[in-house]
C-alpha cells in the first residue's frame, strides 16, 4: 500500500483524464469551504482568498502563509519570495497592516501602469530587473503615502477608493480539496476553482463535477505539410490562454481532450495546441520601469528617439494583438474558459477596448485570471500555466493549531532560513547508504560495491534516497548503465542479482540508459550467462544474448580492420608524398628530404625546419626572401625564360 501511495504522489494526474480508481476514491474534504463561488468579474485579477484570513488549505511545504499562495514546485516558491508581491506584504506586516491578495496587488500596481512581466523571469532581457522591481515597489509605497496624507487632510474616501482599485474578493479559496484512500494521512488532492465553469462552481457536489469532466482521448494524426491540424483536433472542448505585459504578448488555444501516448498510459498525457502566437515590442522604459504612454500621461510627451520608437511600438503591438484576436474569433468564441493576465490599464485597453469589432468583453462569464504567480509572457510560460491549471495537486495540509504556531514563530526577515525537517534514523541510514553506493559506482569499484551490499544486508535493487533527486537513475543498475560502466553492469547482473526489469520514473529500464556499445553488450553477455529463464529479458528491452567470447572476438576483429585501414591510408599517403617530392633541374631528387623511417617531408615541414632556432626578425627576413624568389620565378616563366 505504501508503494502505491508513493506512486500516486509523483504521478501527474490530468483532471480531464483521471484513473478510475482515483475518481472512485475522491471525497470532498469535510472541513473545506464548499460554498458555491460567484463567477470572476475581472479579467486580470485572479480571485483568491485574502491572505490575512486563516486558511489551512494554503499551508504546506510549498506555500506562503503570508501571501496565501501555494506552489507546484520549489522553484515557483523561490520565485515568489523574490517578487514585488511578497515584498509588499512583508512591508504591510512590518507596518502592522493586513496582507493583500495577488489580485488586489495587481490592481494596485495596475494604476501605476507599470509592467512586472519580466521581474519573475530567470531569462529577462531587461538591463536591470532588480532596479525595475525596486522602482515599481517604491512607486507604489510612495503613492500610498500620498494617499494617506490626503486621508488625514479630509480626502479619505477618495483615497480608499483609489487604493482598492475596485471591488475586493474575500473568503473564497482558490483550491477545492479532496480526500482519497489512495493518499497518505493528512494528504489531499487540490483542484483549482478557476478551471470550473460558472454552473460547475454553483454545483456543491464537486466530486460529481470532476467525474463529469472526464474526456475520452482523441488520437490526432500528424499535422499536414503546412503545419495545420486535422479537423478532428478542433471538435473537442478547448480553452484560451493569454498574457500581455511589458511589450510581451503570448496567446494559446489548447484542446482539453487528452492525446493517448504509447501503451495508453495515463502517466503523462500530451497536450494538443490548436493555435499559438507570441509578439514582442520594445515599449518599456528600461531601468526606469513603466510604459511610454504612462510616462507621457504623467509628465507630458518626451521628444527623444527612444520615446518615439516606444510610442510607435505600443500602437503596433495593439494592432498586432487585435488582429490576432479577430483571426482567432472562432476558436475564442467556442472556448470553454478564457484565462487572461493583463497588468496595467494600457494592456487591459489593448484586449478589452472598447474598439470596433472587439473579441474579448469585460462581462464575459468565461473570463478567469491565473490563480498563481506567472512570469514573462512566453509560449513556454503559457504551457507551464496550462499544466499547472489542469493537474491535481497533492499537498499535506497542516491542522489549524499547527498553522497558528508556524505563523507566530515566522519572522519576515531576509536572514530567516527554513527549518529542515528532522530525519528519522531509517532515513539517515538510507541517505548514508545512497552516498556510499553511488561513490562505488562513480569509481567503478565492483568488489567493494558487492562487499558493501553483503555486509549491510542490502538488496542490489536498493532505492536511492531522496527519490525526487534520483528519479533518472533510482537504482545501482540504472546508475551503472547511465555511467557507461560495463564491468559494473555485468557484475551487478551476474554476481549481484540486480533486476533489469525495474524502470525509473520516466518508465525506462536500465538497458535504455546505456550510452555505448560496451555497456549494451554487458547486458547481452549477462543474458547469455544467466539464461533466458532468469528474467524476462525482452521486457527489459535487452537484445538477444551474446557470449563474452563472441563479443571480445568481434571487438578484436573490428580493431584489426581499423588497423588495416589505417595502414592502407598511411601507405597511400607515403606514395602520394613520394610522387610529389620536388626534383632539381637535372632531374635528380633533392638530397636530405626523406625521413629515416622512409616518410617524405612535406614542404611545410621543410620550411618549419629551416626556421627552427631563428629569431622573429630573422624569420621575417627569410620569409621575404622566399616570396622574392617565388616572384622572380613567376616573372621568369612569364618572360619565356624557362
Amino acid at each position: 500500500m505504501a508503494a502505491k501511495q508513493e506512486d500516486v504522489l509523483r504521478r501527474p494526474l490530468y483532471i480531464y483524464d483521471l484513473p478510475h480508481e482515483i475518481l472512485e476514491s475522491l471525497r470532498l474534504r469535510s472541513d473545506a469551504d464548499t460554498a458555491a463561488s460567484a463567477l470572476l468579474d475581472t479579467p486580470d485579477a485572479p480571485k483568491e482568498p485574502n491572505p490575512s484570513t486563516s486558511n489551512d488549505s494554503l499551508v504546506g511545504s510549498q506555500s506562503c502563509s503570508l501571501c496565501g499562495l501555494s506552489f507546484a514546485t520549489v522553484q515557483d516558491q523561490r520565485g515568489h519570495l523574490k517578487s514585488d508581491f511578497h515584498h509588499y506584504n512583508l512591508k504591510q506586516k512590518l507596518r502592522g497592516q493586513k496582507s493583500v491578495s495577488e489580485g488586489e496587488f495587481e490592481t494596485l500596481i495596475g494604476n501605476l501602469d507599470e509592467s512586472l512581466s519580466g521581474s519573475d523571469s530567470e531569462d529577462s532581457e531587461e538591463d536591470d530587473d532588480d532596479a525595475r522591481q525596486e522602482s515599481t515597489l517604491t512607486a507604489l509605497l510612495k503613492k500610498q503615502a500620498r494617499l494617506a496624507d490626503r486621508k488625514e487632510s479630509g480626502n479619505g474616501d477618495a483615497a480608499d477608493e483609489d487604493e482598492s482599485g475596485g471591488k475586493k474578493n474575500r473568503g473564497t479559496p482558490q483550491l477545492v480539496w479532496f480526500s482519497s484512500s489512495a493518499l497518505p494521512e493528512r494528504h489531499y488532492f487540490g483542484l483549482y476553482r478557476a478551471v470550473l465553469t460558472g454552473e460547475e462552481q454553483r454545483d456543491k457536489d464537486f466530486v460529481e463535477v470532476l467525474r463529469k469532466k472526464q474526456i475520452e482521448p482523441i488520437a490526432i494524426p500528424k499535422p499536414g505539410k503546412d503545419g495545420s491540424l486535422p479537423p478532428i483536433a478542433y471538435k473537442g472542448p478547448h480553452i484560451f490562454l493569454c498574457m500581455i505585459g511589458g511589450g510581451h504578448f503570448a496567446a494559446m488555444v489548447v484542446s482539453l481532450a487528452p492525446r493517448p501516448t504509447k501503451g495508453d498510459t495515463k502517466m503523462n498525457r500530451e497536450a494538443t495546441v490548436l493555435a499559438h502566437k507570441t509578439f514582442h515590442r520594445y515599449t518599456t522604459r528600461r531601468k526606469q520601469g513603466g510604459s511610454q504612454s504612462a510616462n507621457d500621461n504623467a509628465k507630458g510627451n518626451a521628444h527623444s528617439v527612444g520615446s518615439s520608437l516606444r510610442r510607435y511600438n505600443e500602437q503596433a503591438l495593439i494592432a498586432d494583438v487585435r488582429t490576432l484576436l479577430q483571426e482567432w474569433k472562432g476558436l475564442i468564441d467556442t472556448s470553454e474558459l478564457l484565462f487572461i493576465r493583463a497588468t496595467g490599464s494600457q494592456n487591459r485597453r489593448t484586449l478589452f477596448g472598447p474598439y470596433e469589432d472587439q473579441v474579448l468583453k469585460h462581462n464575459d462569464t468565461r473570463l478567469r485570471g491565473f490563480p498563481f504567480s506567472t512570469r514573462r509572457a512566453t509560449q513556454n510560460e503559457l504551457m507551464r500555466s496550462f499544466i499547472e491549471l489542469t493537474r491535481l495537486k497533492v499537498r499535506e495540509i497542516v491542522p489549524d493549531e499547527e498553522v497558528v504556531k508556524q505563523t507566530e514563530t515566522s519572522t519576515p526577515t531576509k536572514s530567516a532560513k527554513p527549518v529542515k525537517p528532522k530525519l528519522s534514523e531509517e532515513e539517515e541510514t538510507a541517505l548514508l547508504h545512497t552516498s556510499q553506493l553511488q561513490a562505488f559506482v562513480r569509481r567503478s569499484k565492483l568488489p567493494a560495491l558487492l562487499s558493501y551490499l553483503k555486509n549491510n544486508n542490502l538488496s542490489p535493487d536498493f532505492e536511492f534516497q531522496p527519490q525526487d533527486q534520483n528519479h533518472h537513475a533510482p537504482q545501482l543498475l540504472h546508475l551503472a548503465a547511465a555511467s557507461n560502466a560495463a564491468p559494473l553492469v555485468l557484475g551487478l547482473l551476474t554476481r549481484g542479482g540486480a533486476n533489469p526489469l525495474l524502470t525509473n520514473r520516466d518508465g525506462k529500464t536500465a538497458f535504455e540508459l546505456a550510452g555505448d556499445r560496451a555497456t549494451r553488450d554487458a547486458f547481452r553477455v549477462a543474458r547469455s550467462e544467466l539464461g533466458e529463464e532468469t528474467w524476462e529479458w525482452d521486457m527489459a528491452k535487452v537484445p538477444p544474448a551474446i557470449t563474452k567470447a563472441d563479443a571480445d572476438s568481434r571487438d578484436e576483429r573490428e580493431k584489426q580492420d581499423a588497423g588495416k585501414k589505417e595502414a592502407e591510408r598511411r601507405r597511400a599517403e607515403e606514395e602520394r608524398l613520394r610522387l610529389e617530392e620536388p626534383k632539381t633541374t637535372n632531374g635528380r631528387k633533392t638530397k636530405g628530404n626523406t625521413l629515416s623511417a622512409g616518410l617524405v617531408k612535406t614542404p611545410q615541414e621543410r620550411r618549419e625546419e629551416e626556421a627552427r632556432g631563428l629569431t622573429p626578425e630573422m624569420r621575417m627576413r627569410l620569409e621575404r626572401e622566399r616570396r622574392a624568389r617565388a616572384a622572380e620565378e613567376r616573372m621568369r616563366k612569364l618572360q619565356g625564360g624557362g
